[in-house]
């Protein structure tokens, strides 16, 4: 691979979902020539609740025309106390796939090639045809396997909506085992889900649903990987799920996706310094959020007393 620091550098990214579309939007207005190659003929994830902190608008802010609802706490069901948790940033309801296609245009304004239907075993021949390569191409990356790097943990998403308006400012969740069962009010209609073990999930949500008596339609489903799994690679990196970068407590990884982007930017088109970064960043943050939510659900399941009715957290981070 070529490696002429002062020359725009030839950019190819794996995966026009939303970490993928946003680094190709911000390279290419930095003068890089980005190709974006994407295995489907469309752009747009719908497996996502598309529940966005406020954040959203300091990455995107044209995302604030796709906002449908506004949630400011949520409420989690132990089996003996319910606990209501304020969140400091409030949170917006959003469609990920007008999300992914609203960047899409903006990438490919600012010059970002996209182009679609073309087949994961294709992504990894063009590797010696640019100078850096980005892999954005989700839980079960092909970058990643293609790097002999390990896999993340991984847990499965299951969700489903109901015709019915609701425009309430907060969310339901009832913890079930590796994971949770959320009710997110869509102003339009409600969504129904669930982040659970990949053996499990399907079994303990059409349990939930058929004890509330809840019928959803238009089911999707999704891997959910975590981890932090960086390459120590000076042409080829990752980042967003490719890294398996979400939060141990929910599952998501939209706002997590966007830090690590803008650390790449920052580093680019230092790799290394960009695998530096991450570590410092999130490790610690990862450790902890996990050894937090264990004792979590712990107390809620087992000594609910101990904790207290209300909470106050910050939307994206624990500490």
């Amino acid at each position: 691979m070529k490696n002429n620091r002062f020359k725009s550098k030839k950019v190819a990214i794996i995966g026009a979902g939303i970490i993928g579309l946003y680094l190709g939007w911000k390279l290419s207005e930095k003068g890089e020539q980005v190709t974006i190659f994407e295995k489907k003929g469309i752009i747009g994830k719908e497996a996502c609740s598309g529940l966005f902190s406020e954040r959203i608008l300091e990455f995107i802010p044209e995302s604030r025309r796709l906002i449908q609802n506004e949630i400011n706490s949520c409420l989690i069901h132990f089996p003996r106390k319910s606990i209501n948790v304020k969140f400091s940033k409030t949170f917006f309801v959003m469609s990920h796939a007008d999300l992914d296609m609203l960047i899409a245009d903006l990438a490919q304004n600012a010059g970002t090639q996209i182009i679609k239907n073309c087949p994961i075993h294709s992504h990894i021949a063009v590797f010696g045809e640019f100078d850096r390569v980005i892999g954005c191409d989700g839980a079960n990356s092909v970058v990643r396997k293609s790097l002999g790097l390990k896999e993340p943990n991984y847990r499965l998403g299951i969700l489903g909506f109901i015709a019915e308006r609701n425009i309430a400012d907060y969310v339901e969740i009832w913890p079930v085992k590796k994971g949770f069962i959320w009710k997110i009010p869509r102003g339009e209609k409600i969504e129904y889900g669930i982040i659970a073990g990949v053996s499990g999930a399907r079994k303990l949500f059409e349990e939930f649903l058929r004890e509330k008596n809840i019928k959803v339609e238009n089911m999707k489903s999704t891997m959910i990987p975590q981890g932090l799994i960086i390459p120590k690679n000076s042409a080829v990196t990752l980042c967003g799920d490719a890294v398996g970068l979400t939060k141990p407590w929910s599952g998501g990884g939209v706002i997590w996706g966007l830090i690590a982007a803008e650390m790449l930017l920052n580093n680019f088109p230092d790799f290394l310094k960009y695998r530096q970064a991450m570590k410092k960043f999130f490790l610690l943050k990862i450790m902890i959020s996990k050894a937090a939510v264990k004792t979590v659900y712990f107390l809620g399941f087992n000594f609910p007393w101990l904790l207290p009715k209300n909470i106050k957290i910050e939307s994206d981070f624990l500490i």
